[in-house]
């Protein structure tokens, strides 16, 4: 399902979307990783809409995500807070992954501001711990810009040396501070999963310079840079990786590590959106 799925039905989906809901002036795109529920302080929550009744293709329950999309509106201004995420690991093709923040930018985006769970690689990188990141390397074996995808909504060939907004990073650096809690940039390793990474693949990824690695984000990232979006990734270091602690990791320790760590996060994006959107 989903093989009619092209740019220009995703053109026709995201008109129809803005008309349904009369998104006006959309001003970002947010996106939650696994058991994150994202706020926008000084914004109300408007209505929540149900990505099934978006989206032309099947959809595939995630513990740890919902899946629907948020308004939250100040006067004629909306951002939209996607509530969970696609991943090629749930069979999902890159430009259905993509999808959600694709239809933010046809309504006008200018900025995606994502947040992800994550592995430490580094071991002193604790569980809970935020990380900014500077930088991906993409090892998910696929880009959404392949085929057609790649000649609309932007260059084929977009430039990624400053994939990751240089002044949105100072933005979340300095909302950190203000909350009162560390937070370090770092690289992230896209892998396409599910399965948790091997203690060697753990080591190798280390020595590649790599700070965390998950299984999301960077096709995201590469889609809306096409597009002329801003962007501002923060990875939560849920776990450690394999062969760092002597013993099994779960999707539990996951989620669990996510709901620890929540407010520090709504905190920090609150701060980071009043910066971006005074």
């Amino acid at each position: 399902m989903g093989s009619n799925f092209d740019p220009d039905v995703l053109t026709q989906v995201a008109a129809a979307f803005g008309e349904r809901c009369r998104t006006g002036n959309v001003r970002a795109v947010m996106v939650a990783g696994s058991g994150l529920a994202l706020e926008v302080p000084g914004w109300q929550s408007d209505e929540e809409v149900e990505l099934a009744s978006v989206f032309p293709f099947e959809l595939h329950e995630l513990e740890g995500h919902r899946q629907t999309v948020t308004l939250w509106r100040r006067g004629d201004e909306t951002i939209l807070v996607f509530n969970g995420r696609f991943h090629l690991y749930q069979g999902y093709t890159p430009e259905q992954v993509v999808a959600p923040v694709r239809l933010a930018g046809l309504l006008g985006a200018e900025v995606m501001i994502a947040t992800n769970a994550s592995g430490a690689l580094d071991p002193e990188l604790g569980a809970g711990s935020l990380v900014v990141v500077s930088d991906h390397i993409n090892l998910q074996g696929s880009n959404p810009l392949v085929g057609e995808w790649g000649l609309e909504f932007g260059p084929q060939f977009p430039d990624m040396s400053t994939a990751y907004d240089p002044e949105l990073r100072r933005l979340a650096l300095d909302a950190a501070t203000e909350s009162g809690f560390e937070v370090r940039e770092g690289v992230y390793a896209a892998v396409l999963g599910p399965s948790f990474e091997t203690p060697a693949e753990v080591k190798m990824l280390g020595r590649l310079g790599a700070t965390v690695v998950g299984m999301s984000t960077v096709p995201e990232v590469i889609a809306v840079r096409q597009m002329g979006l801003r962007v501002v990734v923060i990875s939560l270091a849920t776990n450690p990786g394999a062969g760092l602690v002597d013993r099994a990791l779960s999707q539990l320790e996951v989620l669990e590590a996510s709901e620890a760590a929540k407010d520090d996060l709504r905190k920090l994006l609150g701060l980071l959106v009043h910066r971006v959107f005074p």
